[in-house]
C-alpha cells in the first residue's frame, strides 16, 4: 500500500490504518476487561465477500456500537472464533469498512471528527436537526456516498436512525437495499446502553455482559419484494418489531405512529 494511497472519499489509507490501530488498542478493554463481549456468528463474517455488504443493527450508543463492530469484524477475519482475544488482530485492519452516521453528531467535538476519518458516511437526518423536528428532502449526495461505500467495501447502518429502542425503520434503508442489492447481514446487540453513556465514549458501568449476535444474511427478492416487506424483515431481523415488546401502551403506539412519517426517508 502506497504511503498516500486514498480511498474513494479521499482519506489517506495509511493514516486511517493508524487511527484504527490506536483506537482499537485504547478501546479493547471496554469489551474484554472492564466488560465482556459475548459474540455469536463470527463464521458468518469470514464467509462474506469483500464488497457490497450492508450490516443492519439496532442502536444503543452513538459510538460504542460501531467500535465494537470494528473489533468483531477484524477479529473474525483474523480467525478468532466468537471472541476478541489478543488485540493484535487490529494491527492490519480491514480498511474498507464504513458506517452511516448523522452529520450533526460527527461534528460535535474533536473526537467525533477524528472518528469520522476512520470510516463515517455522514448523512443529514430528514426528520431531526439540532434537537427539533424537521421535514426535509433526502440529500442525494448522502445516498450517492452510500453507493460508493458499498462498491468499495462493507457498510454498517442503524436503520432506525436513533438509539431509542423500537422506533420505526427508515424507508431509505429499504430503497438502498432494492437499488444496490447488497448482502444484508443483521446484527443484534445488547448491554451497550448499560455499559456506556449515550455517546458511547464514557464507561458508565463495569462488569456488564454485552452481547453481539451476527445473523445469517437476509433472503431478499430485490426486484419484486416491496419496500414495506423489506422494512418488516429488517424489524424482525434486528429484533425491533413491536411484537418483541410484551406490552405497548395504546397511547405510546399512537404517538409513535404520528412520528413514523417524520422518521422515514421520503422518495
Amino acid at each position: 500500500m502506497g504511503l498516500f494511497k486514498r480511498n474513494p472519499f479521499g482519506h489517506i489509507l495509511f493514516l486511517k490504518k493508524w487511527l484504527i490501530r490506536v483506537f482499537g488498542m485504547l478501546t479493547h478493554r471496554r469489551y474484554r476487561g472492564f466488560n465482556e463481549l459475548q459474540i455469536d456468528g463470527s463464521e458468518i463474517i469470514r464467509a462474506l465477500p469483500d464488497r457490497n455488504v450492508l450490516f443492519i443493527s439496532n442502536h444503543q450508543t452513538y459510538f460504542a456500537d460501531v467500535v465494537a463492530m470494528f473489533h468483531v469484524f477484524n477479529a473474525s477475519l483474523k480467525g478468532r472464533e466468537d471472541n476478541i482475544k489478543d488485540v493484535m488482530y487490529i494491527w492490519n485492519p480491514k480498511l474498507n469498512i464504513y458506517y452511516v452516521a448523522a452529520k450533526e453528531t460527527m461534528k460535535e467535538g474533536l473526537l467525533p471528527r477524528i472518528l469520522s476519518y476512520a470510516g463515517a458516511i455522514t448523512v443529514e437526518r430528514t426528520w431531526r436537526a439540532k434537537g427539533k423536528d424537521v421535514q426535509r428532502e433526502v440529500n442525494p449526495n448522502d445516498t450517492e456516498n452510500i453507493r460508493v461505500a458499498l462498491e468499495d467495501g462493507w457498510v454498517i447502518t442503524f436503520p432506525q436512525g436513533t438509539t431509542k429502542p423500537f422506533k420505526p425503520i427508515r424507508k431509505g434503508t429499504a430503497h438502498i437495499i432494492k437499488q444496490h442489492k447488497p448482502i444484508v447481514v443483521p446484527i443484534v446487540i445488547d448491554g451497550f446502553r448499560r455499559s456506556f453513556d449515550k455517546k458511547g465514549l464514557r464507561l458508565k458501568k463495569k462488569g456488564i455482559l454485552q452481547s453481539f449476535i451476527i445473523k445469517e444474511p437476509l433472503q431478499i427478492d430485490y426486484d419484486n419484494e416491496s419496500v414495506e416487506s423489506i422494512l418488516e424483515k429488517i424489524e424482525y431481523a434486528i429484533e425491533q418489531h413491536p411484537s418483541f415488546l410484551k406490552v405497548i401502551p395504546t397511547e405510546e403506539m399512537e404517538r409513535q405512529e404520528e412520528l413514523n412519517q417524520q422518521r422515514k426517508w421520503q422518495y
